[in-house]
C-alpha cells in the first residue's frame, strides 16, 4: 500500500535524548481510568522492608503502586478503548519533558511506558564500560551522561515507576543502518545487549559516585518486560534473544490498527498506520515519522509551519483514537521521544492528545506491561475473534453480540493475521 513506502523509523542523535483496564481501576480516585467496585493493588511495602539489591541501585520495594487488576471480558461487553503512550530514549535534561509528561499523566489519569536508554545512567569518563555489538568499547551514537543526568534521569525513572508506569528499555547505543546497526545484530549479540542495558541500570551508583541516592525502587531483572528497538530494527533476531530473556512482548514492529497477536510466545504490540490529515496515505504512530513527512530529516524547519504540524500529528492521532474506538477497539500504540523537533510543537500535540482521549468513555490510558496483563487475562478464543476485525470495524450484529458462538480463529495467536501482513 502507499502509505508504506512513506514510513521512516526516527533516529535519535543527542548526547542525552531531550531525549489503567476493563473491569478495573486504579488508586487515583474515579474517573475516565476507574470503574467502580474495583479493586487495586496494594501500595510498596513500607520502608523498612526496602531490601537493596546489588550494589544498592536498584531494591526490592514490594508490589508496584496504582496497577489495575484485569479482569476477563464478558459476553455482550465491549472491550476499553486502549491507548498507550510510550517514550523511546527516556532522559530528563534540561528541557524537563520527562518530568513534565509525568504531571500530564497524572492529570489525566494516564499511565505509560518509558523505555529508558540504558547509557543514560553510564558516566562519559566510564563509557569504556560499554561494548556495542560490531563496535568498539565507548560508542554511541546517542553519547553517554554526566553525574548530573544520571541523577535526574533516576529521580525522574523512579517517580515514574511509583506512579504506575511501566520501565521499558530501548537497550544502549542505537546504532541504525548496515554498518553495525541493530538490524545486523545476531542473537547472542542482542542478548550481550540487553545484559548491558540491564547492567546499566542495576550499578548506576557505582558508575555515577552517588552512593547516598535513594535507590530506584523495583528489581530491573522483573521490571523489565518489554522494548522498542532503535529505528524499529533488527526485531526477527531481538525477539529470539527477548523470548530467551523472558520478555513478555515487542513494540518494535509496523501494524495496522488491529488486535495484537504473538511472536515467537511475545505480545508483538506494532507502531501503527495512522491518518496524516490532508494526505492521502497514512504514516507511522510516532512523532518523528510525522516530522519527516513535514520537514523532511530536518528538525527545525519552517517556523511558520511549526503550529499547523503539530496539529496535524494532534489530528492525525485522534482520528485514529475515534477510528478504533468506534471500531473493533484495537489498542492504539503512540510512540514519542523527548525532543523539541519544529520549536517543541509535536511535544504540545501529544500533551493535547492525551487531554482529549484519556478522559474519554471507555478509554484508558496505560502502559504497556497494564495492556499484556488485561490481554493474558483474557480468553484466547475471544482474542482470536478480536483480531479477526478489520481497521475500524466494529463486529457484524454489535459487541452486545459478541463473541460469536462460532470463533473465527481458534488457536491462541489466532485470526488470519491478513490486516497485520498488509502494514508490514
Amino acid at each position: 500500500m502507499a502509505a508504506t513506502r512513506r514510513i521512516t523509523v526516527g533516529v535519535v542523535t543527542a548526547a542525552v535524548c531531550a531525549a489503567g483496564l476493563a473491569g478495573c481501576g486504579t488508586e487515583r480516585g474515579t474517573g475516565a481510568g476507574q470503574e467502580p467496585g474495583s479493586k487495586a493493588t496494594p501500595a510498596p511495602a513500607p520502608d523498612n522492608a526496602v531490601r537493596l539489591i546489588g550494589d544498592g541501585s536498584t531494591a526490592h520495594t514490594g508490589v508496584q503502586p496504582h496497577q489495575p487488576r484485569p479482569q476477563r471480558l464478558k459476553p455482550g461487553q465491549k472491550p476499553p478503548q486502549f491507548v498507550v503512550f510510550s517514550w523511546d530514549g527516556a532522559g530528563e535534561d534540561s528541557q524537563k519533558l520527562f518530568s513534565h509528561f509525568r504531571e500530564v499523566g497524572k492529570a489525566n489519569n494516564a499511565t505509560m511506558t518509558y523505555f529508558l536508554s540504558g547509557v543514560y545512567l553510564l558516566p562519559e569518563e566510564l563509557k569504556d564500560k560499554y561494548q556495542a555489538p560490531q563496535h568498539g568499547p565507548g560508542r554511541s551514537d546517542i553519547g553517554f551522561n554526566d553525574t548530573e543526568g544520571i541523577a535526574d534521569t533516576v529521580r525522574e525513572v523512579r517517580g515514574a515507576w511509583l506512579d504506575g508506569n511501566e520501565i521499558g528499555t530501548h537497550f544502549n547505543g542505537h546504532f541504525c543502518g548496515p554498518e553495525g546497526g541493530v538490524g545486523t545484530w545476531s542473537v547472542a549479540e542482542w542478548k550481550s545487549e540487553i545484559a548491558q542495558a540491564k547492567s546499566f541500570v542495576k550499578t548506576w551508583k557505582s558508575h555515577s559516585g552517588l552512593k547516598d541516592a535513594e535507590p530506584l525502587p523495583f528489581d530491573y531483572d522483573k521490571e523489565l518486560i518489554g522494548a522498542r528497538t532503535p529505528c524499529l530494527e533488527g526485531q526477527e533476531n531481538f525477539v529470539s534473544a527477548a523470548a530467551d530473556l523472558g520478555f513478555r512482548y515487542d513494540s518494535s514492529g509496523i501494524g495496522n490498527q488491529v488486535w495484537p497477536g504473538r511472536k515467537k510466545g511475545l505480545w508483538d504490540i506494532p507502531l501503527q498506520l495512522v491518518p496524516l490529515p490532508g494526505r492521502e496515505f497514512e504514516t507511522l504512530s510516532m512523532d518523528y515519522n510525522f516530522m519527516v513527512n513535514q520537514s523532511g530529516t530536518t528538525t527545525q524547519g519552517d517556523p511558520a509551519m511549526h503550529e499547523a504540524w503539530g496539529d496535524q500529528l494532534r489530528d492525525g492521532l485522534i482520528q485514529a483514537y475515534d477510528r478504533a474506538h468506534r471500531g473493533n477497539r484495537a489498542p492504539l500504540i503512540i510512540g514519542n521521544h523527548f525532543e523539541s523537533w519544529n520549536g517543541g510543537t509535536y511535544m504540545r500535540a501529544i500533551e493535547e492528545t492525551i487531554e482529549h482521549v484519556c478522559n474519554k468513555p471507555e478509554t484508558r490510558c496505560v502502559s504497556f506491561r497494564q495492556l499484556v496483563e488485561w490481554l493474558d487475562a483474557q480468553d484466547p478464543k475471544v482474542l482470536a475473534q478480536l483480531r479477526d476485525l478489520k481497521v475500524g470495524k466494529a463486529p457484524e450484529g454489535g459487541w452486545e453480540k459478541f463473541p460469536a458462538k462460532t470463533p473465527a480463529g481458534s488457536a491462541e495467536s489466532g485470526g488470519s493475521g491478513k490486516e497485520r501482513a498488509e502494514g508490514a
